[in-house]
C-alpha cells in the first residue's frame, strides 16, 4: 500500500526536467531582483543627499510615474518594437555568419592566417565611428541598424565558436574516426556539440552587445527606435524623465535578452553552475 501511494505521488521525470529551469530561472533572477532594489535605493540616496533638481537627476519615483505613461499613451511601444526588431535580426545575422566563420578558422590554419587580422582590424575599429558611414551606405532605414548589429554581435560569437571546436576532446574525434564518421558528422555530431557552452557563451556577450548596436546605428540615422527616443527627449522635449525611462526600458529588454539566451543555453547544455 505505501509502495502503491509512494508511486502515485512521486513527480514523474518529464515534471521533475520542466521544475528545475523554473527553479533555476527563479534562482538567475533574484539577484537581480536584489541588486535592482540596491541600485533604486542608492539612487534614491544621491538624490536626496545631492539635492538635485528632475531635470539634472530625476527621483527613481519619477522616473517610474514616466515610464508607466509612456507605455499607456503609446509613446514607447513602437520605440521599443522597432529597436527589438533591430537586435533580433542583427543578432541573427550576426551569430549564423560567426558561426561559419568560427568554425572555419577552427579547421584551416590558413584561413585564420588570411582572415585574423581583417577580423581584428574591424573589431578594434569603433562602431560609433563606422555607424555614420554604414548609414551613408545603406541607408537610415532597419537594414543599417541591422549591419551595425551583426557587426558588433560577430567577433565575440566567431572567437568562441572557433576557441570551442579547437578544445574538443581529441579523444571524442578519435572515437569519430573509429566508427568512419564523414567530416560533416564529426563536426555537426561531435565537435558543436561539444563546443555548444563556449558557443553560447559566445551569443550571451553577442546578445547584449546587439542592444548597444542598435541603439548607435538608431544615433547615426534613423526616426524610430528607444535611440532617437532618447535623442528627442533630450533635446527638442527636454522631457529628462522621459529619457530615464527610455534608458530603464533599455537595459530591461537587454537583461530579457540575455535571459532568454540564457535559458537556452540551460536547455540545451544543462545547468553548469
Amino acid at each position: 500500500m505505501k509502495a502503491r501511494s509512494a508511486a502515485i505521488t512521486e513527480p514523474a521525470p518529464e515534471e521533475r526536467a520542466t521544475e528545475r529551469p523554473r527553479h533555476r530561472l527563479g534562482h538567475d533572477l533574484w539577484p537581480i531582483v536584489a541588486g535592482a532594489a540596491v541600485f533604486l535605493l542608492a539612487w534614491k540616496g544621491i538624490v536626496l543627499l545631492g539635492g538635485y533638481p528632475p531635470f539634472i537627476l530625476p527621483a527613481p519615483e519619477t522616473v517610474a510615474a514616466r515610464l508607466v505613461r509612456a507605455w499607456a499613451d503609446g509613446t514607447m511601444e513602437p520605440q521599443a518594437l522597432a529597436t527589438l526588431e533591430e537586435i533580433v535580426l542583427g543578432f541573427a545575422v550576426g551569430a549564423i555568419l560567426a558561426l561559419a566563420t568560427g568554425m572555419l578558422l577552427a579547421r584551416s590554419r590558413l584561413a585564420e592566417r588570411l582572415l585574423s587580422p581583417y577580423i581584428v582590424a574591424a573589431q578594434a575599429t569603433p562602431v560609433l565611428a563606422l555607424a555614420p558611414l554604414i548609414a551613408l551606405w545603406f541607408g537610415t532605414g532597419l537594414l543599417s541598424k541591422v549591419v551595425i548589429c551583426a557587426l558588433i554581435v560577430f567577433f565575440p560569437v566567431a572567437v568562441a565558436t572557433m576557441v570551442g571546436i579547437r578544445t574538443v576532446d581529441p579523444g571524442l574525434l578519435e572515437m569519430g574516426r573509429a566508427f568512419r564518421a564523414s567530416r560533416w558528422q564529426v563536426l555537426t555530431r561531435l565537435e558543436i556539440p561539444a563546443a555548444l557552452p563556449s558557443i553560447l557563451g559566445g551569443m550571451r556577450v553577442g546578445i547584449t552587445l546587439a542592444v548597444i548596436g542598435a541603439v548607435i546605428g538608431e544615433w547615426a540615422g534613423g526616426d524610430i527606435g528607444l535611440g532617437v527616443l532618447i535623442n528627442v527627449a533630450r533635446g527638442s522635449l527636454f522631457d529628462i524623465p522621459l529619457m530615464f525611462a527610455t534608458l530603464v526600458t533599455l537595459a530591461a529588454l537587454g537583461v530579457a535578452l540575455y535571459l532568454v539566451v540564457l535559458l537556452v543555453e540551460r536547455r540545451l547544455v544543462g545547468d553548469r553552475g
